[in-house]
Order: C-alpha cells, then sequence, then structure tokens
C-alpha cells in the first residue's frame, strides 16, 4: 500500500522542542525527494523544509537554523526535529513525497500546537 504516515505532533511550549516522523510505504524511498509542508488555518501550504534523495536540505527561511530535516532510507523514514517553537509555528503539518514512479504523496498531517 501505498502511503505516508506522520506522528509526533503535540501541544508544546513556546521554547520546547518536538520531532515529526513520516514512515513511507510502497514507494521507491531511496529515489524519492520527502518534505514536511505546513498550513495554519485561512493560510496557504507552504514548505517547511525537504531532503533530496541525494540528501540536499533546504529550509522556509522561517524555520532556518531552529528545525532540521533528516532521513533514513534503511527505515523509509523522514523525521522533522523543531527546536525554539514559536506560536507562529502552530499548523497542521504534512509529509510530501516526489518521484518518478508516484509523483506526488501527501500524508493525512499531524498537529502541532505552541503555547505562547
Amino acid at each position: 500500500q501505498v502511503q505516508l504516515v506522520e506522528s509526533g505532533g503535540g501541544l508544546v511550549q513556546a521554547g520546547g522542542s518536538l520531532t515529526l516522523t513520516c514512515v513511507a510505504s510502497g514507494i521507491r524511498f531511496s529515489r524519492t525527494t520527502m518534505g514536511w509542508y505546513r498550513q495554519a488555518p485561512g493560510k496557504q501550504r507552504e514548505l517547511v523544509a525537504a531532503v533530496t534523495y541525494s540528501d540536499s536540505v533546504n529550509y522556509a527561511a522561517s524555520v532556518q537554523g531552529r528545525f532540521t530535516i533528516s532521513r533514513d532510507n534503511a527505515k523509509n523514514t523522514v523525521y522533522l526535529q523543531m527546536n525554539s517553537l514559536k506560536p507562529a509555528d502552530t499548523s497542521v503539518y504534512y509529509c510530501n513525497a516526489k518521484n518518478f514512479w508516484v509523483g506526488e504523496l501527501w500524508g493525512q498531517g499531524t498537529q502541532v500546537t505552541v503555547s505562547s
């Protein structure tokens, strides 16, 4: 079954940390660009971070230096380590996969809420 399953969201105080996890199945993970996006109420979905199959990474300016994306090809898993969280980081976070064979996939989303 082709799917992405996220976990790790929750409620955290400002300044705290969370790690999001996305496990992929049914895709050629090692040849897939993986990303994390987020969408707050009333706003467009935006890229947070992405890592290519060759381990090139890019980050949104708003999270640079606070968030780290990483991947474990042996586990078909991508992580998003989020530190120094701010209330502005409150969103639903979505895992995303892109490759030649499946095109683009989305996970179901996980809520991250940062309280002030």
